[in-house]
C-alpha cells in the first residue's frame, strides 16, 4: 500500500469518526429526553424546539461530510456550525475548544482524502494560474 492511500484511509477513518461523533454523541441528545436537558439548553440560550432543528441541521452536515461529491461543502457548513457552538459556549461560560478542535480535524480529514483541498489552501498560485492548471 502506498503512502497516499494510506493518507486517504486515515482521512476516511478520521472522517466516519468525526460523523459518528456529531450524529451519536452529539445530536442525539438534541432528540433525546433526559433530566438537565431544559435547563442546559436555557443556560446556553436556547429552546429545545430549537435545538431538535439544530440536531437535524448537524446529523444532516454529517452524512453531507461523508459523502464524496458534497464533502467539501459540508466542510463548509460544518465550519460555520461549529463557530455558532464555539460562540455559544463561550456566551455561556462553557469550554469550547472541543468544536475547534473538531472543525480542524475535519478540513485535515477532507484534505487526506481529497489532496486538491490541501492544494487550494496552501498554493502559492493566484487563482488564474489554478484555473489555468498552472
Amino acid at each position: 500500500m502506498n503512502g497516499s492511500k494510506k493518507l486517504r484511509i486515515t482521512g476516511w477513518v478520521l472522517s466516519l469518526l468525526i460523523s459518528l461523533f456529531l450524529i451519536f454523541a452529539s445530536a442525539s441528545g438534541k432528540f433525546t429526553e433526559w433530566e438537565g436537558k431544559s435547563e442546559m439548553f436555557a443556560k446556553m440560550g436556547w429552546s429545545e424546539e430549537v435545538m431538535v432543528k439544530i440536531g437535524i441541521v448537524e446529523v444532516a452536515i454529517a452524512v453531507l461530510f461523508l459523502i464524496p461529491r458534497t464533502a467539501f461543502v459540508a466542510a463548509i457548513l460544518l465550519a460555520a456550525y461549529l463557530g455558532g457552538a464555539t460562540a455559544t459556549h463561550v456566551r455561556a461560560g462553557e469550554a469550547f475548544l472541543i468544536p475547534i478542535i473538531i472543525g480542524v480535524v475535519a478540513w485535515i480529514a477532507l484534505g487526506l482524502r481529497q489532496p486538491d483541498v490541501f492544494r487550494l489552501a496552501f498554493s502559492s498560485s493566484t487563482s488564474s494560474e489554478i484555473d489555468e492548471g498552472r
